[in-house]
């Protein structure tokens, strides 16, 4: 066993203890089980796994949130680049913006989780900002790695403010962090120009930037005193570009510090964390917390080779002819003592999606055939 390996179940033992789970009182929506039956032929719910994981997420809480029932929408991963360069990202994120405008009644915020950009280029934010302004909600952000290491967060944080952030929302707080500026420094030595470093950031299995995503000390303290005030059975829902727990490292989607990030939330009972960067559908749990993975509206990314979790059911890849498939938004509704997640996904005629029988990462992986990146062969 290699000293990852060991790494990997020492850190299992601390955050998976036994007995510990998120607050048991999930519940499944009606329309959930007929939309599995829909696609299943009638199978029976427990013949089928049936798990609160497809397009609806119901989170149910034992502690009421607050006596009103309000919604609020995500948008992330929109990738932008210059409209001259690729319009079609422009299209899809114009048509998220115009569905989260068309809600009756309307949000009451819209989180951007990051990657609004796709080289961090001042074009590409200022577009972003653009096309966001026609949103006349209030609007909270958290950067992705994207609009960060051209120039190390400079423009995005002028534009959009600076993460960690919290707010206290009818009943809920809300956490806003940073876990994509924690890179360790591979460019000024190599003497790289800003272009050349977001360049190695901008890849998904990069080698240079290492395991970048990352809470960071200064903001795991900055977490656990802002948790510190807050009634430990009162809901919090944290928002993260990376997952916060390990799911693929070679790719980060995790946070290298998931571990303490666990250990913190961890006296907390009604905990949810909203991630994107993965720009597919996502559900897990560690301890007590759990985690829903979102979509994009730029592309989907396959599932990782490894680690998908086993709460997930994987999406139907997207249909090489329909450039919106597999790709959406996602509208939040809390509905006094729950957290339902719909995910807005752009799926065709049929208006639904479906698990895949066998995907990257899940099912059958023998005829996965893994080997290094060809820039590292060389």
């Amino acid at each position: 066993m290699n000293e990852l390996e060991n790494d990997r179940r020492a850190i299992h033992q601390q955050v998976g203890l036994s007995g510990e789970a998120p607050d048991r009182s999930i519940s499944i929506t009606r329309r959930t089980f007929l939309h599995r039956s829909l696609v299943l032929g009638g199978a029976s719910a427990a013949a089928c796994g049936l798990f609160p994981l497809m397009n609806t997420l119901d989170l149910a809480y034992a502690a009421e949130a607050g006596g009103e029932t309000f919604k609020f929408a995500w948008i992330s991963d929109t990738h932008l680049y210059p409209k001259e360069l690729n319009s079609r990202f422009v299209e899809k994120t114009i048509r998220a913006i115009k569905e989260v405008q068309a809600l009756d009644p309307p949000a009451d915020f819209l989180i951007f989780g990051g990657d609004l950009a796709q080289l961090a280029d001042p074009v590409e934010l200022a577009l972003g900002a653009e096309l966001l302004n026609e949103l006349k909600i209030k609007k909270v952000f958290i950067p992705g790695e994207h609009d960060w290491y051209l120039d190390l967060g400079a423009n995005w944080n002028k534009r959009f403010g600076a993460s960690p952030w919290f707010f206290d929302h009818k009943g809920v707080r809300f956490i806003g962090l940073d876990t994509v500026s924690k890179a360790v420094d591979f460019w000024t030595a190599r003497k790289y120009t800003p272009a050349e470093r977001m360049g190695h950031m901008a890849t998904l299995d990069g080698t240079l930037g290492g395991a970048w995503a990352a809470v960071g000390d200064k903001d795991l303290k900055w977490l656990d005193s802002t948790l510190r005030s807050w009634d430990k059975a009162k809901p919090v829902v944290i928002f993260s570009h990376n997952p916060l727990y390990e799911y693929y490292p070679p790719w980060n989607f995790w946070v290298r510090d998931w571990r303490e990030v666990n250990e913190i939330v961890k006296p907390y009972s009604n905990v949810t964390n909203i991630h994107g960067h993965c720009h597919q559908v996502l559900y897990n749990e560690v301890g007590k917390m759990r985690s829903i993975g979102m979509l994009a509206t730029s592309w989907p990314w396959p599932y990782a080779p490894e680690g998908v979790p086993k709460l997930t059911k994987p999406m139907v890849r997207a249909d090489p002819g329909d450039h919106f498939d597999a790709q959406g938004w996602a509208k939040l509704t809390w509905n006094k003592d729950k957290l339902d997640n719909e995910y807005m996904m752009w799926r065709g005629k049929d208006g639904f999606f479906a698990e895949a029988a066998v995907d990257s990462g899940t099912g059958d992986n023998r005829n996965q055939v893994l080997s290094p990146r060809i820039v590292d062969r060389l």
